[in-house]
């Protein structure tokens, strides 16, 4: 069994993998501030809760968009499991022909859902990721990674929209029973939810416009099913892809370094 981390902007997803499945999967909280004791401690509490004996750990693979918390993660572990972990980033084999203009930039969750949605459909691919950013990848048919859009998450947006407003309240994303809002709630929620569908329906027509072709579209993060089931566009959902990503890394790399 190996501990897959993918850090985040806002939240740290812990996957336990064995032989390609994730058999418990828990979150936390991303805070810079932590040490890497009071990471440790909390990752053991959460795995304990859930069964996970942290002494059963072969190796660990780390994921982190975050740069401040990388290092501190990567001890955390360290100390959780006594494994040092295999970090996504430069030098490691993804498999992937990545076609920006400076591929060191790439971010590592970009990576993970590039090699997880590879592995599962025939390209090209439209990989929508939903979570404190939405990022929109794009896999041509040769399964090259072409670039994308980034646009401010949901949950970004609507706080921007609040704090920035004296009259407009802190909404639920809920969705609501029509497009016309006839309330300042129902008008906000409105403006969430079917706007963000719109948004990303407009987006993959202009994609497959410039591909000269349909691809399939995948969408993964905490609020890709809030809005998805609204887009007209038929969109896969896989909640675990970035951790499918880790796994299938693991693989490429071989095995836990103790």
């Amino acid at each position: 069994m190996i501990l897959a981390v993918d850090v985040g902007n806002t939240h740290i997803v812990l996957g336990c993998i064995e032989k390609g499945e994730i058999g418990h999967l828990a979150r936390m909280t991303t805070d810079w501030k932590k040490t890497e004791h009071e990471y440790a401690v909390a990752m053991r509490e959460i795995l304990a809760f859930g069964g996970v004996d942290t002494g059963g750990f072969e190796g660990a693979i780390l994921s982190s968009v975050v740069g401040p918390v990388t290092g501190t993660m990567r001890r955390a572990i360290r100390l959780l499991t006594g494994c040092d972990s295999l970090i996504v980033g430069r030098g490691i084999r993804t498999g992937l022909d990545i076609r920006l203009d400076d591929p060191g930039q790439i971010g590592s969750d970009l990576v993970l859902g590039a090699v997880a949605a590879l592995d599962q459909f025939r390209p090209p691919v439209i990989l929508i990721d939903m979570g404190t950013a939405t990022t929109i990848s794009v896999l041509d048919e040769g399964g090259r990674f072409l670039g994308g859009a980034i646009v401010p998450g949901l949950g970004i947006s609507m706080d921007a929209l609040s704090s920035g407003t004296s009259l407009l309240p802190r909404v639920s994303l809920d969705p609501p029973g029509k497009c016309i809002g006839t309330n300042t709630v129902a008008c906000m929620q409105s403006g969430a939810i079917f706007g963000t569908a719109s948004m990303l329906d407009g987006m993959i027509q202009r994609i497959e416009e410039e591909l000269g072709q349909e691809a399939v579209v995948l969408a993964t993060g905490g609020l890709a099913p809030r809005v998805i089931p609204f887009c007209r566009r038929k969109i896969e959902y896989d909640g675990d892809l970035l951790l499918r990503g880790l796994w299938i890394l693991w693989e490429k790399n071989r095995r836990g370094r103790k």
